[in-house]
């Protein structure tokens, strides 16, 4: 019975790929992913050490096909791909680099945002070793396939929260976007005395609004996490991601 046991250890203890290790929270960079305009994919250079990790964030939709792949001078680094939704440390990966080779191809089955982390196995990662890589990523397929809402010019519609200043309230506005792909995208926000702002993204950042001299306004952008502090003199808007990226 003990031979069966210790038989039974050890074929677990082959079959089952190491896992990354379990950083403090401090050691974990986000970064969300931009393709260039008129561009497919992306090469990424980066480099960890430790416990270090890198989640890359990545928008794209149900049925494009997306490519990863990764090139280091560390056999113990390697990367993992988590679907829209899924949390590394609750959720199991959709694809394991270190069983795959490095080499993730595949239909997307989702839309959202796809997290990829990079780390050291957790061998590596206790000796504290040093990785030095290459990340590939492509995205094929149309990325501007969005359907429009009925009866509108606009990919998605709904409300964010608004303040017009002069002491009122947060309240809601309605919007409408139109996404142009890879973090470009109009956010149409009808403000209460009925006139619209719009509020350009490029490459994932916010970049201006339609102020004039008849509706001024200084703009300036901040993030808090998932989510854009818009302020266009006294008006402020909270944008979130989904509103520019979809998912």
């Amino acid at each position: 019975m003990r031979k069966l046991f210790s038989a039974l250890l050890l074929a677990t203890l082959i079959t089952t790929p190491a896992l990354f290790s379990t950083p403090a929270l401090s050691e974990i960079r986000k970064e969300r992913v931009q393709f260039k305009s008129g561009t497919s994919g992306t090469t990424i250079q980066g480099k960890i050490k430790g416990q270090q990790i890198v989640d890359y964030l990545i928008n794209a939709k149900a049925g494009q096909s997306m490519t990863v792949s990764l090139t280091t001078n560390n056999g113990g680094n390697s990367f993992n791909i988590f679907a829209p939704g899924k949390v590394p440390g609750n959720d199991g990966a959709m694809f394991i680099g270190e069983t795959n080779n490095n080499r993730f191809k595949g239909t997307l089955p989702a839309s959202g945002d796809y997290l990829i982390r990079v780390a050291l196995i957790r061998s590596a990662a206790r000796r504290n070793e040093v990785a030095n890589y290459k990340l590939q990523i492509n995205i094929a397929g149309n990325i501007n396939s969005d359907a429009k809402v009925p009866g509108t010019n606009f990919q998605a519609t709904g409300n964010i929260p608004c303040s017009m200043g002069n002491g009122q309230p947060t309240g809601s506005c309605p919007f409408g976007v139109v996404r142009k792909g890879n973090g470009n995208a109009d956010v149409t926000v009808k403000k209460p005395d009925g006139r619209s702002r719009v509020i350009f993204f490029k490459n994932g950042k916010a970049i201006g609004a339609d102020v004039s001299q008849a509706d001024p306004g200084e703009f300036s952008s901040s993030k808090q996490s998932d989510l854009f502090i818009i302020r266009i003199g006294k008006e402020r808007y909270e944008i979130p991601d989904a509103v520019v990226f979809g998912g």
